[in-house]
């Protein structure tokens, strides 16, 4: 990016810096991400579009890591934190899982609370982990000391757990880090300690000393009497090292430096044994990609105050899905931050092939005319058709264009500009720039120029790809609807004994939980679980679902795991996910005596206790194959009979209420 002052350059720049990171970049809100850069997507084994939009950060988790992604989530987005750090397991397109970190931040988009945050793959050091695990006394040592590397808030912090740790585990007297240059020419010793404290900060050529022996070998070095060893660094405290031991940090990308670790020249001193070389070896491996990883993680914090600091700048232009008040705001900006006088937007109807005047600023008389100009026509129209920008230094030096001319002259503009307006290759319209007098301008002032055109572009495709996907969400969500009662038909069909069972109860079901008082929004889900109650039921064996006598306790047993069947069959399923208390729960009782996990009283979900109600009403006033069915007035008596034993008696008053008020039949 050479000498570009990155504070001026706004969403160019932003984009470039995301999309070149190798770290994850993401921002989402309440219900979605809202943008994932390329390494992101591809992370996780998906195409940017394929996220944006249509995935949460549950969709992008393991089932067994979303309680926490979730708890984070919710206080990230409740303002209870400003930012947070951590590990979760992922779980990608095709179903296999990564182990990530991330660093999330909230900030203030369009009006709400977003999260940004930029994500590492750790799997490969998860993965490390796990069998230095498997190494005995080795393992706790490790683990130990990963986790004081994981709690470490600087790589300086880091450098010192390190040390202190690996000296106490091989009982040396003294130690350093030495970590190499970028340009791999030098070492610094960055931290010392023991009779070695004095060297902190001192630095040698690479090909010097027992660190250039390991670097050049790629090997760790034991050294038997470092006093005496022609390869170690004349340093003042050299006469008084007995044994020492190089061993290398690297990760598997990089080697970052070397840790050396010695003991006192003494009568008796014992020389480093096999097994304290192979701790220290995986000590190596297991800091240098702690080392990376840290760095990664500040680099990360890095680019994500350069990002909050241009989104501050973009969120002027971006920041609305109302394209009129997105002009507005873009329109004021470029007249005031630009000097010029007028400028205007034209947006492209793709049907008519077309582009009308949909915003301007600073005409004298009552705007642009004409109000419509085919591709190629004008100058605007001749910018949207060579997608290329028109620059016109002075208007009175060139043929006057018939169509755009007369208004030009009639309001006095001596200079113009018409750049397109192209997001992800496709042109979405062009914006004009008008000026009374002599323009002067630099690279500077068009590369301001270009970016607003640019986030102009971007915000007329974000509107349009959010109009397209309202769109698209009413007719999934329809379709998903019309397959739930699909479903609930079928499993009515495969119970002939209780056809038509699912849509009643359903219907019962809906008009209780609107009696007391549940939303809208929960009632949508309340339905789904209603309809779904029995699903578990596909896992249960006919000749067991529909047996005309009384079952067996061991057939009973198999009936009464439909509930958790249910559970495994729709919990995988994001969008059913928030329809499961029926299905799971409306065999549990509120005396604790149900199942499958003898929930009592409050630990019943709402929605499970009025759908048991219902459920058992239906059940007993429909015939079944062991008895004849009830009447009303005598299914009635039993529900009030079962009110604080079977039922929440808050749901019985009010259902028994319904009932005798009409209110279904």
């Amino acid at each position: 990016m050479g000498g570009e002052n990155p504070d001026k350059l706004g969403s160019s720049f932003f984009q470039r810096l995301v999309e070149q990171s190798l770290a994850g970049a993401y921002l989402f809100g309440q219900h979605h991400f809202l943008y994932v850069n390329r390494a992101m997507a591809e992370l996780f084994g998906y195409q940017p579009e394929e996220i944006v939009g249509k995935l949460g950060p549950l969709d992008l988790t393991h089932l067994e890591g979303q309680a926490l992604v979730q708890e984070n989530v919710r206080r990230l987005l409740s303002a209870e934190t400003e930012g947070a750090l951590h590990q979760f397991r992922g779980l990608r397109k095709d179903g296999t899982s990564i182990w990530c970190e991330a660093f999330s931040r909230r900030i203030e988009y369009q009006g709400q609370s977003a999260v940004i945050g930029m994500l590492v793959d750790i799997t490969k050091r998860k993965r490390a982990e796990e069998q230095l695990r498997s190494r005995g006394e080795e393992l706790t040592t490790l683990f130990e000391l990963s986790t004081r590397l994981r709690k470490a808030k600087s790589s300086d912090e880091m450098l010192a757990v390190v040390l202190r740790e690996a000296g106490r585990q091989l009982k040396a007297d003294a130690g350093w880090v030495e970590l190499l240059s970028p340009d791999r020419t030098c070492f610094t010793i960055t931290l010392a300690d023991g009779f070695w404290q004095a060297h902190t900060g001192l630095t040698f050529p690479a090909v010097q000393g027992l660190c250039g022996l390991v670097l050049s070998t790629g090997e760790p070095y034991v050294s038997e009497n470092y006093s005496v060893d022609p390869r170690a660094l004349s340093v003042d405290a050299a006469t008084e090292t007995g044994p020492a031991v190089c061993a290398l940090l690297r990760s598997e990308e990089e080697l970052l430096g070397v840790l050396v670790l010695a003991r006192r020249l003494q009568a008796e001193v014992c020389p480093f044994a096999p097994h304290q070389m192979r701790l220290l070896a995986s000590i190596g491996e297991m800091v240098g990609t702690a080392l990376r990883r840290q760095r990664l993680f500040e680099s990360a914090q890095h680019r994500l105050r350069k990002i909050e600091a241009l989104r501050t700048i973009d969120m002027a232009i971006t920041g609305s899905l109302d394209l009129r008040v997105t002009f507005s705001v873009a329109l004021d900006v470029i007249t005031n931050q630009l000097g010029v006088d007028a400028a205007a937007i034209l947006l492209l109807n793709t049907h008519t092939k077309t582009m009308e005047y949909a915003a301007w600023r600073g005409f004298i008389t009552e705007g642009p005319r004409p109000t419509h100009l085919r591709l190629g026509e004008g100058y605007a129209g001749r910018a949207a058709l060579e997608r290329e920008t028109v620059h016109i230094p002075n208007l009175s030096e060139i043929e006057p264009d018939p169509v755009q001319s007369p208004l030009l002259e009639e309001e006095g503009f001596a200079t113009y500009y018409a750049l397109p307006l192209i997001a992800k290759g496709r042109i979405q319209g062009v914006l004009e720039i008008f000026h009374r007098s002599s323009l002067e301008s630099d690279g500077e002032w068009t590369a301001f120029l270009e970016t607003l055109a640019g986030q102009t572009a971007i915000a007329i495709e974000n509107v349009a790809l959010f109009d397209s996907l309202e769109r698209a969400n009413i007719e999934l969500i329809q379709a998903y609807d019309a397959t739930i009662e699909g479903w609930g038909r079928a499993l009515d069909l495969r119970d002939e004994e209780t056809e038509g069972h699912s849509q009643r109860v359903t219907e019962m079901t809906v008009q209780l939980a609107r009696a007391m008082g549940m939303s809208e929004e929960e009632i949508v889900h309340v339905r789904r679980g209603a309809l779904l109650h029995d699903v578990g039921k596909i896992g249960i064996p006919d000749s067991i679902l529909l047996k005309p006598g009384k079952l067996t306790d061991e057939e009973q047993k198999v009936i009464e795991r439909h509930p958790r069947l249910a559970y495994e069959m729709l919990s995988p399923i994001a969008y059913l996910r928030p329809a499961i208390d029926i299905p799971y729960c409306h065999h549990e009782k509120w005396d604790g005596t149900g199942y499958p996990r003898g929930l009592k009283a409050e630990e019943i979900p709402l929605a499970a206790c009025i759908f048991a109600v219902v459920d058992v009403f239906d059940a007993l006033t429909s015939d079944r194959p062991y008895r004849k069915s009830w009447s009303k007035e005598k299914a009635l008596r039993y529900i009030r009979e079962q009110s604080g034993k079977h039922f929440n008696p808050r749901v019985v008053e009010a259902f028994l209420k319904m009932i005798v008020e009409g209110d279904t039949t």
